[in-house]
């Protein structure tokens, strides 16, 4: 009976071996690709920044410009061409939306660029407190 059992006991060591080994490999390379994943979500991190920081530059030359046309509606007041006021205020009412919409857009921009430099910042704690682990258990 004991002789059996040993033989067992052996030839389920000699099957698990490999299973163990290869799913050390695959835990190394898990942590490979965690870092792989990281570097991408910095670098789409950098590249939401980036892109809020134009918007914020295109809604400063959209106030630019609404000034410039609110000086151009009293000119033609003034100037009596009330058709081209009409026109030129109507314009207005509509650059005023999409300045107020382009800006609660980059509010929401700001925000999800925060949450992810939170998300990132987890992950990668997460990902040092792994290979702690791993370290740690390798010894």
């Amino acid at each position: 009976m004991q002789g059996r059992f040993a033989l067992l006991t052996a030839l389920a060591l000699a099957l698990s071996l490999p299973t163990i080994v290869s799913a050390q490999a695959a835990g190394d390379s898990g942590v490979r690709q965690d870092r792989t994943a990281v570097r991408h979500d910095r670098r789409e991190l950098r590249g939401d920044r980036r892109d809020v920081r134009h918007d914020t530059k295109d809604i400063h030359q959209d106030r630019r410009d609404l000034r410039q046309d609110r000086r151009d509606v009293r000119e033609d007041m003034q100037e009596g061409d009330l058709k081209d006021a009409r026109r030129d205020r109507r314009d207005l009412r509509s650059d005023r939306r999409d300045l107020r919409q382009d800006r609660r857009d980059r509010r929401h921009d700001v925000r999800d660029a925060r949450s992810d430099r939170r998300d990132l910042r987890q992950d990668r704690k997460d990902l040092h407190e792994d290979q702690q682990q791993k370290t740690d258990s390798t010894r």
